[in-house]
């Protein structure tokens, strides 16, 4: 009979200690099933070139940044700015996966915004996003040159995070 009562009380402590323990996790450092296993295999279109079709074979050789982006995600927008100077004052292959568009309208988004991409993954219905785990727009991944997934970035990629730890996975991948 005791127990009844107490039990109320020890369930919301229970919940209380694990949402206030949830409050200081970083929420960029979700784990991802993906990490250190091929990238999944997919066959899709080239969004610039619809005729061009892209591979997981398109990731070997190479470490790669890959891009999740979306033209109606505002972030985004302000993370096309990083990635158009990364583009611009390093030689890492930076490919892209447009997210759940139309081609007219992530076309017209690079002419507005400009494309850091070697490549870019059309995806209008989202099926290859799911496969790689993605949790929505925009996410950040590494893949060595071959074709594993090591390092998974959620949410607008900073400067920070940039220069202080993909960079220098790509950089430390590459010698590998």
């Amino acid at each position: 009979m005791k127990l009844k009562l107490w039990f109320p009380l020890i369930l919301f402590l229970f919940m209380a200690v694990a949402l206030w323990w949830g409050l200081y996790k970083d929420p960029h450092k979700i784990s991802s099933p993906l990490i250190n296993k091929p990238i999944p295999g997919f066959h899709a279109e080239n969004l610039t070139e619809s005729e061009a079709q892209l591979t997981e074979a398109n990731f070997l050789n190479q470490v790669t940044v890959l891009n999740v982006f979306a033209t109606w995600c505002v972030a985004c927008r302000d993370e096309n700015k990083l990635l158009m100077k990364i583009a611009s004052e390093n030689s890492i292959e930076i490919y892209g996966l447009d997210y759940r568009d139309t081609r007219e309208a992530a076309l017209s988004w690079l002419g507005n915004y400009g494309n850091p991409y070697k490549q870019i993954i059309y995806d209008p219905q989202g099926k290859l996003a799911i496969d790689f785990g993605v949790y929505g727009t925009p996410e950040t991944f590494i893949i060595d040159k071959k074709g594993i997934i090591r390092y998974k970035h959620l949410g607008v990629l900073s400067q920070e995070a940039w220069l202080n730890t993909l960079l220098p996975l790509v950089r430390r991948l590459e010698q590998e």
